[in-house]
């Protein structure tokens, strides 16, 4: 298998990530996250008033054990359960805290023995869906289609020490916030955009969070596909 090219958005330039560090309340808990889009690591590197920095890297994702978050095997509650766990959620609602227990009792992946994991980036407007399903303000359609809204991509998330020994540092590059996070921005504003049109339209016949607890929803009901 040839080699992967990631790339990091950041403050800094990064040659050497560092296992063991980083946030634990990032999307799917401490590691080293990645992109494989060039683009959205310059979006992800800028802040409003400060340019950042674009590291490339390349690894051999056939030595690692990934989990893969957008394949078949899995649907989007596994990802928000996830979610859930490490970014947390404030619980205002009984249906939230009892949708919230569902999701991590049946649906969370246990991640402990992966290198690395694909899967969604949760920006701020992101997030903000993943609650309102929680809530049980949006279905769980509205949420899937939320979640395609402005070309989010992928993250490819660095967890195990092996992964991080086997990532190399190639070169790095850097990013014009004038230019970038104008883009960020925009990118966030249409997907809300987009999002708040969608939810006008009321699906009546949409499967909610409370649906899934009452009927006992499991991951390989065919209603989640």
């Amino acid at each position: 298998m040839s080699n992967l090219i990631l790339y990091h958005g950041s403050p800094e330039i990064v040659r050497t990530p560092e296992y063991g560090k980083g946030k634990p309340y990032n999307d799917y808990g401490q590691g080293f996250y990645c992109t494989e889009s060039l683009d959205l690591a310059k979006e992800w590197a800028c802040g409003e008033n400060t340019d950042g920095v674009t590291n490339r890297y390349e690894i051999n994702p056939g030595e690692l054990r990934i989990l893969n978050l957008n394949s078949e095997k899995y649907t989007i509650l596994h990802w928000l359960a996830l979610l859930t766990k490490y970014r947390g959620i404030r619980i205002s609602t009984p249906t939230m805290k009892r949708g919230i227990e569902w999701l991590n009792k049946y649906f969370l992946p246990e991640i402990e023995q992966y290198d690395a994991i694909i899967g969604y980036r949760a920006d701020d407007s992101y997030f903000s869906f993943a609650r309102a399903f929680v809530n049980n303000e949006i279905s769980l359609h509205q949420l899937s289609y939320a979640m395609r809204l402005g070309e989010l991509g992928e993250q490819f998330v660095l967890k195990s020490e092996k992964a991080f020994s086997l990532i190399r540092f190639i070169s790095s590059e850097v990013v014009p916030n004038e230019v970038y996070f104008p883009k960020r921005k925009q990118r966030d504003d249409k997907a809300r955009a987009s999002y708040r049109e969608e939810i006008e339209r009321e699906d009546l016949n949409g499967l909610f969070i409370r649906d899934i607890v009452k009927e006992g929803i499991l991951p390989d009901d065919p209603r989640l596909r």
